[in-house]
């Protein structure tokens, strides 16, 4: 059973309610997603974390980008009573606002975004396990790569980032997808767990304009099963 508190060097998160957990994947994205450089600098760029789940990656961002205003959001009603007792409890309140949201409807949306960022579901329909939250939160069902993808298209600014952690035999077909809705890729981070194992994550970022992309790998841990001098310099604002 998960611990309720999971502490990090500028806020807590408390997940025991919620439907998806503090897990390697969301500290990864939010330490990596970034603004584009013209809007890090900016009085106010706007974020959407998508699948908020306990606000990490919302959280992270805002620790990362002191001017941005964030919106998290989710449809999982305990998910999202979580998320705002984390943020409510952390510095960061009055700059991130969570909201029960079903991102396939974009009609919710009136503004747009300089970064979208998501650790979405990705599990398919075989391997649902009957908890109708946790289903939801990890499941392509409750939102497909293709809906996901094109919304972004249509809330991205002209300059803006989309950046996602997804399975990385996933990758090509996502990388795909976002061509075909004019979504081009920037920068791509192949992660595994130790040098002897293969690939099992990709952290995408995705532009409107074609440009050279920065291809970079990530290895968690060493042979001794200690954090990799790479993993320590992405996640050292993080974790204490």
């Amino acid at each position: 059973m998960p611990t309720p508190d999971f502490r990090f060097k500028q806020f807590t998160i408390r997940h025991d309610r919620s439907a998806m957990k503090v897990g390697t994947d969301g500290v990864l994205l939010g330490a990596w997603a970034r603004l584009p450089e013209n809007k890090a600098i900016s009085s106010r760029p706007r974020v959407l974390d998508v699948g908020t789940g306990t606000g990490l990656i919302a959280l992270m961002l805002a620790q990362r980008f002191p001017n941005a205003m964030i919106d998290g959001i989710d449809i999982d009603a305990s998910s999202i009573e979580q998320a705002k007792e984390n943020i409510e409890n952390s510095i960061f309140r009055t700059r991130i606002n969570i909201k029960e949201s079903d991102f396939s409807i974009l009609s919710y949306y009136s503004n747009k975004f300089d970064l979208i960022v998501s650790n979405p579901p990705f599990y398919t329909e075989d391997t649902l396990g009957g908890n109708k939250a946790r289903d939801a939160a990890r499941h392509t069902s409750s939102l497909p790569f293709e809906k996901l993808i094109s919304n972004a298209a249509e809330l991205m600014t002209d300059d803006g980032f989309f950046c996602v952690i997804i399975p990385f035999q996933s990758a090509n077909d996502f990388i795909s997808i976002c061509v075909g809705n004019r979504l081009y890729l920037t920068r791509r981070m192949n992660i595994r767990s130790t040098e002897r194992k293969p690939f099992n994550r990709a952290m995408l970022e995705f532009s409107t304009s074609i440009q050279p992309t920065e291809n970079l790998t990530l290895t968690l841990y060493d042979t001794n099963r200690q954090r990799t001098t790479e993993y320590k310099e992405l996640t050292q604002d993080f974790y204490l």
